[in-house]
C-alpha cells in the first residue's frame, strides 16, 4: 500500500494489476461447513435496511444449511434456480432508478446503465450453468412481486422496492442488494450475502464434479460482456468469479476486475450515495475522489404493495402496455433456455428496451395529492 490516493484499477505502486481473490480457495473453506447465519441485530456502517435481521428462512438459507456431503446435482439445480431468481430480481429496481434520471449522460446514469447490463449478463451465466446440469430456468413463474425480500433469503432484512432514484433508495435497496459479506469500506459481516451463497454453489460444483452439457446453453454478446457456454469446472469457477467480482469486488479491491477499470456494483452505488469517487488513501478506501453529483431525477413514488390502485386512465393505459411487454420479455427469456434459442434472448432484450418509453411517460404523471409520480410496477399480465 502507498500513502498516495489512487483509483482502484491502479496497482500498488508498481503498475501491476491487483491480484484477484481466489474463489477456489474460498470455496474450499466453505465446503467444510454451512455458512453461519448468525448476525448482529444492529451493525454500524451497513445500509439501514440490513440492520434488523428477521427470522431466517428462504430457499438459499435452507440450501446452505445442507451438509456438504449431501449436496448433489439436485442440490445444485435448486441452488442455481435460486440464483436465477436473485439475478433477475435486481433488474427491475435498477431499471427504475436508471429511467428516473433525466440526463442519461451523467456519471450516475452511466454507472447504473452498466450495472443493469452486468445483471443481465449474470442472469445469462446462471441460466447456462443450470441448463448445463440438465435443468430449465423458470423465470416467468418466479418473477418477483415488489416490494418484497430478495429471493432465497439472501441479505435478510433487505426489502426490495421500485422507486425513482433517491439517496435512501441507493443506500437501502441498491447498495443493500450488492453488499459484500465484508466490505472494504466498513467492518460489517453479512449473515448471507449473494457472494457467500455463490461460494457455496461453487464449492458444491467442485465436490460433485458433474458432467456439463452444452445443449441449450447460449453464446451471445450482452453489453460489454460475452456470454459463453460452460464446458469445464474451470469455466464454472471463472463464471462464478465474474459474478462475485462484478457485484462485490474482491477482498483486495473495490474494482470488479483488474483489467477493465470498472467499479464493482456495491462501490459504484456507494459513489452515487456518497457523492464522491472511491480512492485508497494510507491503506484505507475512502470516498475522497472527484465529485459524483447526484442527478436530477423524475420523482417516481415507491410502488405500493399490490401495485397502483385506481390510477388515472392515462396511467392505467401505460401500466397495461408496460406489463404486457414485460410479460413478453419473461416468456422470451423462458423460451431462450428451454430451447437453446439465442433469437428468443435477443427478442427479450429488445422487449426490455421497449419498456423504457412507457416507464418514462408514467414518471411524468403526478400521483394525486403528492409531488411524486407514477412508475412501472413490473406486474406481468397473466
Amino acid at each position: 500500500m502507498t500513502n498516495t490516493e489512487r483509483p482502484p484499477e491502479d496497482s500498488a505502486g508498481s503498475g501491476n494489476p491487483l491480484r484477484r481473490r481466489s474463489v477456489l480457495a474460498s470455496a474450499a473453506l466453505a465446503a467444510s461447513a454451512p455458512v453461519s447465519l448468525a448476525g448482529p441485530a444492529h451493525t454500524p456502517g451497513r445500509p439501514a435496511a440490513q440492520r434488523a435481521v428477521p427470522p431466517r428462512h428462504g430457499a438459499a438459507v435452507r440450501l446452505v444449511a445442507v451438509p456438504a456431503k449431501r449436496r448433489d446435482i439436485a442440490w445444485l439445480r435448486s441452488a442455481l434456480q435460486v440464483a436465477v431468481e436473485i439475478e433477475f430480481a435486481t433488474i427491475p429496481p435498477y431499471l427504475c432508478g436508471w429511467w428516473s434520471v433525466r440526463n442519461r449522460k451523467c456519471d450516475a446514469a452511466r454507472l447504473i446503465r452498466r450495472i443493469v447490463s452486468d445483471e443481465m449478463y449474470h442472469l445469462g451465466i446462471v441460466c447456462n450453468l443450470l441448463v448445463a446440469l440438465g435443468g430449465r430456468p423458470r423465470i416467468r413463474d418466479s418473477a418477483p412481486a415488489y416490494p418484497g425480500p430478495l429471493p432465497g433469503g439472501v441479505h435478510p432484512g433487505v426489502e426490495v422496492c421500485l422507486s425513482g432514484l433517491t439517496k435512501p433508495f441507493v443506500r437501502d435497496v441498491m447498495m443493500a442488494i450488492e453488499a459484500p459479506g465484508a466490505p472494504l469500506t466498513d467492518r460489517a459481516d453479512d449473515p448471507l450475502s449473494i457472494g457467500l451463497f455463490y461460494e457455496q454453489v461453487l464449492s458444491a460444483f467442485l465436490a460433485v464434479a458433474p458432467d456439463l452439457h452444452l445443449d441449450r446453453q447460449l453464446h451471445e454478446r450482452i453489453g460489454e460482456d460475452t456470454l459463453r457456454p460452460v464446458r469445464t469446472l474451470e469455466d464454472v469457477e471463472r463464471s462464478i468469479e465474474i459474478i462475485k467480482e462484478q457485484g462485490e469486488g474482491t477482498s483486495h479491491s473495490p474494482a470488479d476486475a483488474p483489467s477493465d477499470g470498472h467499479m464493482a456494483h456495491y462501490y459504484a452505488f456507494a459513489e452515487i450515495y456518497h457523492g464522491r469517487q472511491l480512492r485508497e488513501t494510507g491503506g484505507e478506501w475512502r470516498f475522497t475522489g472527484p465529485v459524483v453529483p447526484f442527478p436530477d431525477t423524475r420523482p417516481m413514488a415507491r410502488v405500493p404493495a399490490g401495485g397502483w390502485q385506481n390510477p388515472p386512465a392515462e396511467a392505467q393505459r401505460l401500466l397495461d402496455a408496460f406489463d404486457g411487454t414485460y410479460a413478453g420479455v419473461l416468456e422470451s427469456l423462458d423460451s431462450a433456455w428451454a430451447e437453446g434459442d439465442r433469437h428468443s434472448l435477443r427478442t427479450a432484450v429488445r422487449g426490455m428496451r421497449r419498456l423504457q418509453a412507457p416507464a418514462e411517460e408514467l414518471m411524468e404523471i403526478p400521483v394525486d395529492g403528492t409531488r411524486e409520480t407514477y412508475g412501472p410496477q413490473f406486474r406481468p399480465r397473466r
